[in-house]
């Protein structure tokens, strides 16, 4: 299995705009954060975890030239407002494009961008999706998918296990009963937003906790802010821990 980290930023991205801080203006590309996303590939499989706003550079930048499928995490901006920007793979690929979500992020995404999820068009100028509600594990190909109920906040939202890779953003909190989900895991991506504690994701702290106590052999931290600085992070994290950054690609 490929992961392709396509982003690992927060709601802003870094740099942030209008800021002059010491990460935005940093010339590490590892501080240069698009918003957070994912795609997981095995054979001929290609899943798309989120839809952010910078999706058209992600993919040109990535050389994504088709997708099976797009799984939603949960309806906030920076998660679902590339949407349009599927269009391209519906024009390439001449098919309806498959969206699976939790029952609230469907129905966000039906309301806010219902001319997507129309019949299309002759000519495929248009996005092209149908939306279909999660209520239990997905496969695809050789890939099986399971959805993992996290805690937003108090926003109940989705994150995903591929086979044995995990991709948990935005959360502050995982149910005991979703803990259960995530045993024996090669690779864990978790939420890590900043250092100072955030009501409704995990800081520093905060996602090192969750990373001992779910224990899969290799961690990566996502959904940074541009508080952090990627080369003064890594160095205080413990091993097998590592901060994520836009571009990386992983095997698992």
């Amino acid at each position: 299995m490929k992961i392709t980290f396509l982003g690992t930023g927060s709601s802003a991205g870094t740099p942030v705009m209008t800021c002059q801080c010491r990460v935005c203006r940093s010339k590490d590309p590892r501080n240069q954060r698009l918003r957070a996303s994912i795609l997981v590939e095995e054979g001929d499989v290609r899943l798309l975890v989120d839809t952010g706003p910078d999706l058209r550079q992600q993919i040109l930048r990535a050389g994504v030239l088709s997708i099976s499928a797009v799984l939603f995490t949960h309806f906030h901006a920076d998660h679902i407002n590339g949407i349009d920007d599927l269009r391209a793979f519906n024009f390439a690929q001449k098919e309806i494009i498959p969206c699976f979500a939790d029952a609230r992020t469907a129905q966000e995404l039906v309301e806010r961008f219902c001319y997507c999820f129309l019949p299309p068009d002759a000519v495929w100028a248009k996005p092209s999706l149908s939306i279909m509600e999660i209520s239990g594990g997905l496969g695809f190909g050789p890939m099986r998918v399971t959805p993992i109920t996290l805690l937003h906040g108090n926003l109940p939202i989705f994150g995903y296990r591929f086979n044995n890779v995990a991709y948990l953003t935005d959360l502050k909190t995982i149910p005991d009963e979703s803990l259960a989900l995530l045993e024996d895991l090669d690779l864990l991506v978790i939420d890590c937003l900043r250092y100072e504690e955030h009501p409704t994701h995990l800081n520093v702290e905060e996602a090192l906790l969750w990373a001992r106590r779910i224990g899969a052999r290799r961690t990566y931290l996502t959904h940074m802010t541009h508080d952090v600085d990627y080369a003064e992070l890594a160095a205080l994290l413990p091993p097998q821990v590592l901060p994520a950054h836009d571009g990386l690609v992983l095997s698992a």
